[in-house]
């Protein structure tokens, strides 16, 4: 489990053997059962969550009750409210798992003494960053750019295995178009 953790970081910064054991000793590990959540709406994320096993969605609900999918997540990745993580403000999502998930969790004062005791932490942190800044404009120009099947392809690309993980209905949600003209757009593709 560490070791996913570990082998992720050198991706984007080196460690040195003590480094590496300062960081893995930052990290808690938690687990969610199916349907648990994360975070809900209205709480404050307190940890960065790298997902070591699982798949999680993040979502917002409308006035009617119905979910609209900001993002998915999956093994590799780290999934929170960046937002509500790095300001203290409640978060607007509601995170929850699809499956048994396993997460390696760093809080925000773990992380910021980190940051300064392993300055290759910083690197990889600011890479990631980055990164999610870099997805979250991607996604929404897509959203108003791009028409439903370019959308669809682009899903597919970003996430070449997960949708036999997911029911079509949160494919669907997360493209922002309904279940029915998911399938039609399926059909069209065969």
């Amino acid at each position: 489990m560490s070791d996913l953790l570990l082998k992720h970081i050198h991706q984007h910064a080196d460690l040195s053997a003590d480094d590496a054991r300062l960081v893995l000793s930052n990290f808690k590990t938690t687990h969610i059962k199916k349907h648990g959540y994360l975070i809900r709406a209205g709480e404050i994320c307190r940890y960065e969550s790298f997902i070591v096993k699982g798949c999680l969605k993040a979502y917002t609900l409308d006035e009617q009750g119905t979910e609209h999918i900001v993002f998915l997540a999956i093994e590799n990745w780290y999934a929170g409210d960046l937002y509500s993580f790095l300001t203290g403000q409640p978060s607007t999502l509601y995170i929850s798992a699809l499956e048994e998930t396993e997460l390696l969790q760093i809080d925000k004062h773990a992380l910021d003494k980190l940051l300064i005791a392993v300055p290759a932490m910083e690197r990889y942190f600011r890479i990631l960053f980055q990164n999610a800044f870099v997805a979250s404009q991607s996604r929404v120009m897509e959203a108003i750019s791009f028409t439903a099947e370019q959308r669809y392809d682009i899903f597919l690309k970003r996430y070449p295995t997960i949708q036999q993980r997911i029911p079509q209905y949160l494919i669907a949600s997360y493209l922002g178009i309904t279940p029915q003209f998911l399938s039609r757009i399926r059909r069209n593709k065969l």
